[in-house]
This record gives C-alpha cells, sequence and structure tokens, in this order.
C-alpha cells in the first residue's frame, strides 16, 4: 500500500489531501486540511500575484508539508490552477515555493484540470449526460459529457474571487448580481458548443461555493443527512436562495446559516454565475435541478493515480468499485460478502412474486448485503448497528443519497432487531412508506442470505423456492455439511412471516 498527498492550489483555497492507494485501483482518503488563501485577489489590476497573497499561499504550504510528512507519504503531487496559470509573475512565485516549501508545483493547464474534474465527477456519479460546471475562484470550468463520453470543455477566465473584485463599485447588491449576470451570459454566448446540449442533460455543480449551496439547502430543509456528494436542489428553491441572498450587503449574507465566514463575500458572485447559466438560451437544455458533485479534481487526481485506466476509460461499476473500496479498507471478508450478495439476489428473484419490488431496490440490497458485516471490523457485538453507521456514513458512489439510507436501514434490520431499535427516526421524512415495507422485506432477505453462509465456506450454492398457499417452500443446493446454516435460518421464520405475511420452510 502506497500514501500519497494531493494538493490543490486554487484561486481562492489551498486543499490538500491525504490518501492510502491499495491494490486493485481503491483508495481512501485519511486526511485532509484546507485554508482560504485568496491567490487571486487583486490579480484584475495588472494579472500579478499580490506578495501578501503570495505569503499567504506560503505559509499554508509550509503547514500541508508538516502534515503530509507527519503521514509519512510517498509521493506528493502539487497542482497550481487558474491563479497561478495566469499569473506573469508565475515563475517567481513557482521557485519561491520550491525554495521556501520545498514543494514541486505543477500548473496544469486548462485541458489537464478539466480532465482531472471530470474523471472526478463521472467515476463517482450515475449520470449518463452532464453538464459539469465548477466554480473557482478565478475561473469557471464548462465540461459536458454524454454517454460517459468528454465531448466539449472550456474555461471561462473568472470565478468568484474576481467577478466579487470586478464588480466591486456597484453599491447596491442586487445591481451587482445583475451585472455579473449579464457579463456571465455574455461569455457563454461565446461557447458555440452550448447549443449542442442534448436536452436529458444534467447539470452537475462542483467546487467549494457549490457545497456551500447545498449546506444552505439542507439547514434550511433540516434535511437530516448531511452529505453533499449526490445532494440535488431544484431550481425553484435555489431561485428562492439566491433572492434571498441577492438583495443582502456582507454582513447579512455573513449571518445565512450553513454558509462558511470565508465565503460570504464571494458566494453572492458565485450564485449568480449559476443564475446566468441556468437563463442562458440553449437548444432545448433547461435542468430543473443542480446535482452537487463532491468530487472534483483531487479525487479524480487520486482515480488516475490508483487506476490509471480511468484515463481511457471510466469505471464501469461506479457502485461496485466503491463498496469494494470498503471491502478492501476495512480488511473484509470479500468472498463471504459477495456470496451473501449472491444468495440475496437469488432469493430477491425466487420470491418476487411476493414482494412485487422494482428493480430500483437491487442497489438497495447489494450494499446492504455486502456491506452487512462491516460494522464488525469495529465491534462485533451490535455489529448490524455499526454497519449501518457505515453504510449511512461511507459517502459510498454510485447510489441516491435516499438509497443509501434504505440500504444502511435493510443492513440494521440484517440482524433480529426492529427498526423501532435502530435509532433511524430522523432519516425516515427521506423515505415513503413503500420504501419502509420494502426495507423490511428486503431485511429478511439479507439476514437469511448471511444465515446461509454462516460458516463463510459457501457451502450453500443455490436456492429455490415455491409458493404453496399460505406457505414459502425453500430449497437449499449444497456442497458439504450445512447443518450450521439452516439452523440460523430457522430462527428467521418470524421475521419473514411478518415481512412476506407467508411461513416459511426450508429444505
Amino acid at each position: 500500500m502506497e500514501k500519497i498527498a494531493i494538493i490543490d492550489l486554487g484561486s481562492n483555497t489551498a486543499r490538500l489531501v491525504i490518501a492510502n492507494i491499495m491494490d486493485g485501483g481503491y483508495f481512501m482518503v485519511v486526511d485532509e486540511l484546507k485554508e482560504p488563501v485568496r491567490l487571486a485577489q487583486d490579480m484584475e489590476i495588472d494579472g500579478y500575484l499580490r506578495p501578501l497573497r503570495m505569503a499567504q499561499t506560503i505559509k499554508t504550504l509550509r503547514t500541508f508539508r508538516t502534515l503530509y510528512e507527519s503521514h509519512k507519504v510517498d509521493k506528493v503531487f502539487a497542482y497550481g490552477t487558474a491563479a497561478v496559470r495566469r499569473a506573469k509573475n508565475q515563475k517567481t512565485f513557482i521557485d519561491d515555493v520550491q525554495t521556501a516549501c520545498g514543494i514541486k508545483l505543477t500548473v496544469i493547464s486548462q485541458e489537464e484540470e478539466a480532465a482531472f474534474v471530470y474523471q472526478g465527477v463521472i467515476n463517482s456519479m450515475e449520470v449518463p449526460k452532464g453538464l459539469i460546471v465548477d466554480i473557482g475562484g478565478g475561473s469557471v470550468k464548462m465540461i459536458y459529457y454524454n454517454r460517459r463520453v468528454m465531448i466539449a470543455q472550456d474555461t471561462l477566465p473568472f470565478g468568484a474571487v474576481t467577478l466579487t473584485e470586478k464588480f466591486a463599485n456597484y453599491t447596491h447588491p442586487e445591481e451587482r448580481a445583475l451585472a455579473i449576470e449579464k457579463y456571465v451570459g455574455e461569455h457563454l454566448a461565446k461557447l458555440p458548443w452550448l447549443a449542442d446540449l442534448d436536452p436529458e442533460t444534467q447539470l452537475i455543480g462542483v467546487g467549494g461555493s457549490i457545497r456551500n449551496l447545498g449546506k444552505i439547502s439542507r439547514k434550511i430543509k433540516k434535511y437530516p443527512l448531511d452529505m453533499a456528494h449526490n445532494y440535488r436542489i431544484p431550481f425553484d428553491e435555489f431561485e428562492t436562495i439566491y433572492d434571498t441572498i441577492k438583495p443582502l450587503d456582507l454582513d447579512k449574507t455573513a449571518r445565512i446559516k450553513g454558509l462558511s465566514s470565508a465565503r460570504a463575500d464571494i458566494f453572492p458572485a458565485a450564485l449568480s454565475v449559476i443564475a446566468a447559466i441556468k437563463n442562458y438560451s440553449y437548444n432545448g437544455f433547461d435542468p430543473n435541478e443542480i446535482i452537487i458533485s463532491g468530487a472534483g479534481l483531487r479525487e479524480g487526481a487520486m482515480f488516475r493515480y490508483a487506476l490509471p485506466t480511468v484515463a481511457e476509460k471510466p469505471i464501469s461499476d461506479i457502485l461496485g468499485h466503491s463498496i469494494y473500496t470498503l471491502l478492501h479498507h476495512f480488511n473484509m471478508n470479500i468472498a463471504h460478502a459477495e456470496h451473501v450478495f449472491d444468495l440475496s439476489m437469488q432469493l430477491f428473484r425466487q420470491l418476487k412474486v411476493l414482494h412485487k419490488l422494482p428493480r430500483s431496490y437491487v442497489k438497495v440490497l447489494r450494499v446492504a448485503s455486502m456491506l452487512h458485516d462491516i460494522g464488525s471490523s469495529f465491534k462485533f457485538y451490535d455489529h448490524h448497528k455499526h454497519s449501518m453507521y457505515f453504510i449511512l456514513n461511507s459517502n459510498l458512489y454510485g447510489i441516491p443519497q435516499k438509497d443509501l439510507v434504505l440500504a444502511a436501514i435493510v443492513a440494521g434490520l440484517h440482524y433480529k432487531d426492529g427498526l423501532e431499535s435502530l435509532d433511524m427516526a430522523k432519516y425516515l421524512t427521506m423515505l415513503t412508506e413503500e420504501d419502509l415495507e420494502a426495507a423490511k422485506k428486503l431485511g429478511v432477505i439479507v439476514r437469511i442470505a448471511e444465515c446461509f453462509d454462516r460458516s463463510c465456506g459457501g457451502v450453500i450454492t443455490g436456492l429455490t423456492c415455491d409458493v404453496l398457499g399460505d406457505s414459502v417452500i425453500l430449497k437449499t443446493k449444497t456442497a458439504g455439511d450445512c447443518t450450521l446454516e439452516i439452523k440460523d435460518a430457522m430462527e428467521a421464520l418470524p421475521e419473514f412471516r411478518r415481512a412476506f405475511r407467508k411461513n416459511l420452510e426450508i429444505l
């Protein structure tokens, strides 16, 4: 296993992530640090990085070095983006960083930056057609892909910091917002490929301001899950937030719950960029929501290092890759996890005439069955509850947030406890009654599947179910002594009867 550090030196914020790289193309972040540096501040005057901003950045990078050296990383990758790329004193700054910090800063091109962002998004989200908008401090990257192939990309020469400075002379915040919208719209008109967007394209937001928008939305709605990745904001909700913030001065903006104090002054400009993109005249493209991606440049760099093939072809099974990342990280019994999933799927198909659940629940079943034991890496006793917590806070890629909550509940239900004992009441607002009924049935399926591999030897290889009147006759195909497995499964009969309203007989 290797350990790497990635530094993303943006125009507004410097970020460090430290990740373990595991065999098989998996990685896990083990530490991170971020600091506002405002490197792009006042660059609009003459194109030079300011001495004070450079000094602050170098101080931050020294702190980063202290942290990653304490982790004994094997390799360090430091990337400079828009501000450094455009700076007339770029070489001086890079030399100063090397001398003062011992960090070799690589200035990546617009195309390289777009590729990193694209790879971070495409390998972490199940969105087949997307327009990625990454709002940074000194630039806005726009990337269009269709069927998981990048079609076009451009970088607009401004960001939340530089727009805030450029339009600082407007005394009325609302007039400033409208002026920024108009200015952004004029630049959008110079991107001819925007006219060719597929009408089914979805809007994906990347960057600190976008994540902060999601945090505000969750605060307003009292959303129970504090997770940025794959969080969705309908545009009518965005417009309510924007219309509320648009007329506010800085003092009032800074008081908004969920808004970072370090971002309060530039946040309105970022919202104006989103509004301009939404309101621009496209050929049939009219997204009804913003999907927030918690993965961007840094994740793209980690994917590319851990699994170099993503530079040519995205991960085909995003959820599977994310599940196996956790299994490897926690050193779980992967053969057992796979067999429980296989048996769960056999039961799901055999019992379809009873549960009548759509195939969309298969993702939920896959997560719950493969990660049902992951809580035992913390403690065996009550491991079903620990597994539920792990899944709920896993930030798994490739699965909607509602399904993640549902999978956590199913994993919690795979043991003897009922839903009322799992302390999940606050999350139930995300689910329908149909979801809860499905969770109970899926929980029983996972429980029986786990029982059928109790000795972790794969002795029960197949299943067939016959529904006869008030009973389900479950026949097992075996490759050895399955006494323990059958004995364990018999204890699940009461739960099966409650969930499926049928008696279960196991042969």
